[in-house]
């Protein structure tokens, strides 16, 4: 599998990745199996 490339894709599927990337938003908690963002998100990023 190669880097990701934003050309090969549309906009949407960008945006939907950078979310999924993104541990204040809650498609990346849910990507992880967690209902939405927990209240004490960045707590359990520091704990990594």
């Amino acid at each position: 599998m190669g880097k990701y490339s934003g050309a090969d894709h549309t906009q949407e599927e960008t945006d939907h990745r950078a979310d999924q990337l993104n541990p204040n938003n809650d498609d990346y908690w849910e990507s992880r199996g967690e209902d939405g963002r927990p209240d004490d998100w960045a707590d359990q990023l520091d704990g990594d």
